[in-house]
């Protein structure tokens, strides 16, 4: 049986309260679970001490026995100092869209195009007066 520590929903509507909790990983997220270790109120404030509690000794033992935490429960644990995580990378999260992308260079291509209208238009009265200037001479 795989086992993973992760949150189980409680609390109101738009006022989630969650248990952390060892369960199957087949069982549903707020179905039957093994043991509750720990809670998370995600309402309190960051540097508050009870948004996240704990029982450390029960999280060492199913870490032991190879329970797996989901993501949001191992950022937990790394921050409780119980089990370090390796810290991800995604290069590509500032990255824009691909219509964006379409956008700016649909935008630039109206850019470009205008200032070249500007360029050609600053260059025509400057030859016409070329032009003036040679007849009169």
């Amino acid at each position: 049986m795989a086992v993973s520590i992760r949150l189980s929903r409680g609390g109101a509507k738009k006022r989630p309260y969650y248990k952390i909790v060892v369960a199957n990983s087949r069982a549903p997220r707020d179905g039957a679970y093994l043991e509750q270790v720990g809670t998370y109120n995600p309402v309190l404030a960051k540097d508050d001490e009870n948004r996240v509690r704990l029982v450390e000794d029960r999280v060492r033992y199913w870490l032991g026995v190879g329970a797996q935490p989901t993501d949001r429960v191992a950022r937990m644990l790394d921050k409780a100092g119980i089990k370090e995580r390796a810290a991800t990378n995604n290069p590509n999260k500032a990255e824009p869209g691909k219509k964006a992308k379409e956008r700016a260079e649909e935008k630039a291509e109206k850019l470009r195009e205008a200032e070249e209208a500007a360029a050609a238009a600053a260059a025509a009265p400057a030859e016409e007066a070329a032009a003036e200037e040679t007849t009169e001479a």
